[in-house]
Formats: C-alpha cells, sequence, structure tokens
C-alpha cells in the first residue's frame, strides 16, 4: 500500500490527523478482533505507527521514528505469532493479533523502508525450529540516512552557508528526525544569519 495522507479514505481519521504533511504510509495492517474496534500498525516512510482504535471516538496512538527503533521481532509458532518493535527509551510494543504471513509482510516492510533511508542495508537473522521461528531486524549500529553527509560532518557544518544549512534543515525536517518545534526555532536562528 503506498498512499499519501488524504489519499487513503479506509485509514482511520485519527490516524490520518497525525500524518506529517508528505508522509506516505508504504504497509498497513488492519486487525478486527471479535467485537472490538480495530487495531492497525501502519509503516510509514519515516516510523511505524501503532493504533488501537476504542468506541466513541477514543484511541490510543504510539509512533516510532525510525531513528529511534532499535528491533523487531516476530515470533511465529503453530497457533499464534508476537510481533516486538523495541525503540529508545524503553519504548516496546507488543501485537499478538498478527497472523504469521501478516507478521512476515510487516517485518519485510519494515526493513524495506529502512533500507531507503540508511546508508547499511538492514538484514533480518531467522532461527527456524521444528514448531516455531523468530525473524529479528537490528537497525544497523551507524544509521546514517542517505540524504544526510557522512563526512567530515562538524568541520562541514561550521564551513557552509546558512542556505545551504536551511536546506538540510528542512530536509531533516521532512524525514522526520526533527520536531516541528525543533525545525522553527532552528530556521529563525539562520534566517538571522542570512
Amino acid at each position: 500500500m503506498n498512499v499519501g495522507k488524504e489519499e487513503d479514505p479506509e485509514l482511520p481519521k485519527s490516524v490520518l490527523r497525525h500524518l506529517e504533511p508528505n508522509e506516505k504510509v508504504l504497509f498497513s495492517i488492519k486487525k478486527k478482533i471479535s467485537m472490538e474496534k480495530p487495531k492497525w500498525l501502519l509503516i510509514t516512510g519515516r516510523r511505524i505507527i501503532y493504533l488501537d482504535e476504542k468506541v466513541f471516538g477514543r484511541y490510543d496512538l504510539k509512533a516510532i521514528p525510525y531513528q529511534k527503533l532499535e528491533q523487531v521481532t516476530v515470533k511465529l509458532g503453530i497457533m499464534s505469532s508476537e510481533f516486538i518493535i523495541e525503540g529508545e527509551e524503553n519504548i516496546t510494543l507488543k501485537l499478538g493479533w498478527m497472523n504469521k504471513e501478516e507478521a512476515r509482510k510487516a517485518i519485510n516492510a519494515i526493513k524495506d523502508a529502512l533500507n531507503a533511508i540508511a546508508v547499511e542495508p538492514v538484514s533480518i537473522g531467522v532461527n527456524k525450529g521444528l514448531t516455531s521461528e523468530t525473524w529479528v531486524l537490528n537497525k544497523p549500529k551507524e544509521f546514517i540516512t542517505r540524504t544526510m553527509p557522512a563526512y567530515h560532518a562538524q568541520s562541514v557544518r561550521e564551513e557552509e552557508d546558512p542556505l545551504e544549512k536551511l536546506k538540510k534543515l528542512k530536509e531533516l525536517y521532512d524525514m522526520g528526525v526533527i520536531s516541528q518545534e525543533e525545525y522553527e526555532e532552528k530556521r529563525k536562528k539562520l534566517l538571522d544569519e542570512i
């Protein structure tokens, strides 16, 4: 699924409200368990979003940007699967409602999204037993995105003109690395330098 913020009427309004401008949903899984409202796992170009819809318009939404992602583990058993997303700051999401095929597709979608922006390729380790499989995706230790130069980072920043710094700041904001508040604060400082 490759959709923009306003292109997919199937996505719940609670998710559309939280998507950044130009943030595209690359993959999504919607699961309705018995009489409950649906649960969603969405993989965007910037982050992983988990949405648990509740009655009366309430919901729980958790998002882990790829920069804060540490590991994704999928444990596939005979009867069920467990999908675990771990991030910095003790953020852990455990999703036990996916079937095996959905879990495999989701971890591969995360791998593809990370590979689209990471310099170092991301891989998945698989441990297959008689009755179970465990898939583990670890984010590379050096997670430098393709849009950010990896050489002489500090010395180059000091020598760059403010317009170049503005362009790079906008790229960081568009990728979701910095918040809107951080972007506005830094942008104002750079504009003062011009």
